[in-house]
């Protein structure tokens, strides 16, 4: 489970050069540097380098797995991009601007909204080139089918639906199922849950499979293994670990060995022993996630996308998350929360800031800061999870804002604008190690809840019950007491900042119109809205006018804290019960409808200080030294050229074909 980065607190001076290295549509390319890295012995660089090809292998299968002709589309995009010698006119220009969206969302649908992206090129432009320029293809559709793919608005229109009451299976355009109905996927996979039983390490099933019709009708699993759909891809990035191995540490090799034995057999039993092998070392220096992880982008929460982050310890960072650990009890037996949820034994909770080295799949170009992991409730009940804060990917950030003017058009107030100034990028942090590593890992199922019941509303809920944890606990004295902060104006500056994103600035991010769909997007939304109608009477939150312009204020931390109290309690409830009626009136109540008068305005005034609300990174790259045949050393290269690194990662990266 991963948290994006919403902070918007940035300081007055210009942004180094080249931090900022592409800027198109909606969106900011951004390099991020590897502080750190020559300090490494040469075991750990070159096992960084193992470790960072096999995360450029999976390229290919997220693309596959967000939509069935995404590869094939950005096959022949790019040949275009590449071939073509009209480059002068406006057409063009916008087909650039096009290809970038696509590898920056890996698809044609936006990364966050979900939607599909409307070209601003001419359908006449396109088939000619596509006479022109594309002779060649590596597959069988044709250009009617592939024009319309790109140009008719209703096909194809969403990668992931969660309208409520609609088929969320058919309405979604992603490539987890194909020719099934959501009452389909839900009977197939209950059937397996039952036939579990009471099993108390229970399989996370669907993980790691596409669900479809055979030949004859039959609904059938498509396992994602060697050997199996995604063969190609797999085989290399196989490859790549059984490098890694030669060079791990003893401690981390038989960890690296059983990734490779799952990846090998698909079975996901074998992959809950990865996990939990996986899950104990917390003590080797490099680390990294390899696998399909993440759930976000499947309406019912089965399906994982397939991503990859190559890290190592930032050992200067990592006081504020051990002295978290260390505390994890404490935090866990004062949850505000009905006791029979809390953990009465909190086991391995290991908590660290790391510098990332490599990111691949679903963590690329765009990324979470933080991590928090694995995603199993079993596995965190009886071995614990490893929670990381990224802290080159948040100073990357946060160095790209700097001098943008957010602050000075959306925050009324000096003395809001003075906290986030001097207590912003602590309060981040702190938020984040707080989400992942306490948050995500905290409380318990009631016997007999299996995990699965919230199906559509599973990622939202669980976002919301991290982030309520770290709110809360961001405004306890605890952390004063335990040296985590200096004064709790830390988590005045947060609150502020997170009922402001929530309710209003994140708005940004959707395009007119349309609802909130996302899961983090929904997720802050939620608690903003929910703790601004229930405050309401006592003014806890407030709506200024001023100037002719909207400002989101609040009035009273102290009160504001007590309501994350109040939420995290109904949510933690709804979980541990696997109350989904509770769970789906609280997302459709507050997380999903918009003002649009107020969504207007906002973003005019996004538009006035021509801020892009999306960011993502180039990769560094790494090459080996070598001396009579012997490696000497691996070399730090850092990349500065968006559609450099993405035209070369099709060219030398890419092991799919254009169908799967």
């Amino acid at each position: 489970m991963g948290i994006f980065a919403v902070s918007t607190a940035v300081t007055a001076s210009e942004p180094e050069k080249p931090w900022i290295v592409d800027r198109f549509d909606d969106i900011k390319v951004i390099r991020y540097e590897v502080p750190g890295f020559e300090e490494l012995t040469l075991q750990e660089k070159e096992l960084i380098y193992y470790l960072a090809e096999a995360a450029k292998c999976g390229r290919d299968i997220l693309f596959d797995q967000n939509f069935k002709y995404n590869l094939a589309v950005r096959h022949t995009l790019e040949k275009i991009y590449t071939t073509t010698m009209d480059r002068q006119s406006q057409d063009f220009v916008a087909f650039e601007k096009y290809l970038k969206k696509v590898w920056f969302a890996n698809g044609i649908h936006h990364h966050y909204s979900n939607d599909k992206f409307t070209p601003e090129f001419s359908e006449t432009w396109f088939r000619e080139q596509l006479r022109k320029c594309v002779p060649y293809t590596d597959h069988k559709i044709d250009d009617n089918f592939l024009c319309a793919i790109l140009f008719d608005s209703e096909l194809y229109a969403s990668r992931l639906n969660q309208a409520d009451g609609v088929d969320v299976i058919t309405a979604s355009s992603n490539n987890y199922y194909e020719g099934v109905s959501q009452e389909e996927v839900e009977a197939f996979y209950a059937k397996m849950v039952e036939a579990d039983g009471d099993n108390p390490e229970p399989i996370s099933y669907g993980l790691n499979s596409k669900l479809m019709r055979d030949e004859e009708g039959n609904i059938v699993e498509r396992v994602w293994r060697v050997g199996g759909m995604y063969s190609p891809a797999l085989e290399k990035i196989v490859y790549w670990l059984e490098k890694a191995a030669t060079v791990a540490d003893k401690k981390q090799r038989p960890v690296i060995e059983a990734l490779i034995k799952y990846y090998r057999s698909g079975d996901l039993k074998d992959f809950d022993d990865y996990s939990v092998l996986w899950v104990k070392d917390t003590k080797s220096n490099v680390d990294f996630v390899n696998g399909f992880i993440e759930n976000y982008g499947d309406p019912l929460g089965r399906k994982a996308s397939w991503e990859s982050v190559v890290n190592f310890r930032d050992e200067e960072a990592c006081r504020r998350t051990e002295i978290m650990a260390a505390n994890a009890q404490w935090f866990e037996d004062n949850a505000p929360i009905n006791p029979a949820y809390r953990k009465k034994k909190v086991k391995g909770v290991s908590a660290k800031v790391i510098t990332v080295a490599m990111l691949g799949g679903d963590c690329y170009p765009a990324t979470a800061i933080g991590i928090n992991l694995p995603n199993a409730d079993w596995i965190r009940k009886e071995h614990g999870s490893k929670s990381v804060t990224i802290d080159n990917i948040t100073y990357a950030y946060d160095k790209a804002a700097q001098g943008n003017g957010f602050m000075e058009e959306f925050v009324l107030r000096e003395e809001d604008r003075e906290r986030a100034r001097k207590y912003g990028k602590l309060g981040d942090d702190l938020h984040t190690d707080l989400h992942e590593c306490l948050g995500h890992g905290s409380g318990q199922l009631a016997p007999g809840v299996k995990g699965d019941e919230l199906r559509t509303y599973s990622s939202t809920l669980e976002e919301a019950r991290a982030d309520l944890f770290a709110l809360y606990y961001l405004g306890d004295k605890k952390l004063v007491e335990i040296g985590l902060i200096p004064t709790l104006d830390v988590a005045w500056s947060q609150y502020s900042d997170y009922i402001m994103n929530g309710i209003m600035t994140q708005l940004s991010r959707i395009e007119p119109g349309k609802n909130v769909e996302e899961s983090h997007m929904r997720n802050r939304k939620l608690i903003a809205e929910w703790c601004y109608e229930k405050g309401k009477k006592d003014n806890v939150i407030e709506w200024v006018k001023q100037d002719g312009k909207s400002y989101i204020v609040v009035n009273d931390f102290e009160a504001l804290r007590k309501l994350f109290g109040e939420l995290l309690f109904e949510v933690q409830r709804i979980k541990s019960t696997g109350d989904y009626e509770a769970g789906r009136k609280l997302v459709e109540d507050y997380a999903v409808k918009i003002d649009y008068d107020l969504h207007k305005e906002v973003l005019e005034r996004y538009g006035k200080l021509g801020i892009e609300p999306y960011s993502g990174f180039v990769n560094p790259d790494y090459e080996l030294v070598e001396k009579d045949g012997e490696i000497v050393d691996v070399k730090l290269v850092p990349q500065y050229d968006y559609v450099e690194q993405m035209l070369h990662y099709s060219k030398e990266w890419s092991f799919l074909p254009s169908e799967n």
